[in-house]
């Protein structure tokens, strides 16, 4: 069965969101060309790590000698985008991420692939007869500049979550903390 791919070459807009409160949000990668729209959930791990991977692979850019690519080294500030998610239907749970530079093209280069649920014991055919088991990915394409705002949005998304204590380092929730901190 073929993949059906949810590309963007250079889309409108792409980032990461939230939806619900910090201790209970689910972390939505949103892609939107024109009147596309695509939303794929992911943990907040895949997130921090993905602007993270994003940056280091700006920063390396920036690095190389005789670079053709104009890599800002912040976000430009025409980039900023800190609406909210436009409406969200779940595409998909990401399972794997991987990261690229296509240089044909000057741009980062996300594939997200859902979560395979692989249940030796169900061997029933009948899922597919819908097409709700096709098998599917997000292929995204984003300039430098976007790429630079997409991570800077991603870790204050990140970051916006509960606080640490300070002590045993897990997040303290609003109805209150356990602390695991061991006894000195």
């Amino acid at each position: 069965m073929p993949t059906r791919v949810h590309e963007f070459a250079w889309p409108d807009r792409v980032v990461v969101g939230t939806i619900g409160l910090p201790g209970a949000r689910t972390f939505y990668l949103q892609v939107r060309a024109g009147k596309q729209i695509v939303s794929i959930a992911l943990e907040k791990q895949q997130s921090a790590l993905l602007a993270e991977k994003i940056d280091e692979i700006l920063d390396q850019l920036i690095t190389v000698e005789g670079n053709p690519f104009s890599v800002p080294t912040s976000t430009p500030i025409e980039l900023v985008d800190n609406d909210q998610l436009e409406a969200v239907q779940e595409q998909f749970r990401t399972g794997a991420i991987s990261l690229g530079w296509d240089p044909t093209t000057a741009q980062v280069v996300i594939e997200a692939y859902p979560i395979t649920d692989v249940d030796a014991d169900d061997n029933d055919e009948s899922l597919n007869d819908d097409g709700a088991d096709e098998p599917e990915m997000l292929l995204v394409r984003m300039p430098v500049g976007t790429a630079r705002a997409f991570a800077k949005r991603t870790r204050e998304i990140v970051g916006a979550g509960r606080p640490a204590c300070p002590l045993c380092g897990y997040p303290i929730d609003a109805d209150g903390h356990t602390c695991t901190f061991p006894e000195v």
